[in-house]
């Protein structure tokens, strides 16, 4: 199975709440839950913010992926995610949010030499 990479480029795989949703860990998704809510001071959070089918799919977004204006931006064009798009290189959305996240920069960089 080929690694579900997100439009930004980060790695579904490594992410908790895709691989307890993957799991139907529910004790896991409450645990991520707890943790999630005090490491983002977020204390209204629920088990929908914790339970995600990944960003490319067609299922549920947890976390911040429903509001993300990378996923919403890959969406709208239908590319499988950023390293297909024509306008990779100048998107200044991309590059702000990868800039701190080597990992999802790697990835794309991979994708696009292989392309």
């Amino acid at each position: 199975m080929e690694k579900m990479i997100a439009y930004c480029g980060i790695y579904c795989g490594a992410c908790e709440a895709y691989l307890a949703t993957q799991a139907d860990d529910e004790a896991t998704k409450l645990t991520l839950l707890e943790k999630w809510r005090a490491e983002y001071d977020s204390p209204n959070m629920t088990l929908v913010d914790v339970t995600c089918d990944g960003c490319t799919s067609d299922g549920r977004l947890g976390g911040y992926c429903p509001e993300c204006p990378i996923h919403a931006c890959g969406r709208d064009k239908g590319v499988e995610n950023c390293a297909y798009c024509a306008e990779y290189e100048g998107c200044q959305t991309l590059q702000a949010f990868i800039g701190g996240i080597p990992e999802a920069l790697n990835n794309l960089e991979a994708i696009r030499a292989g392309l």
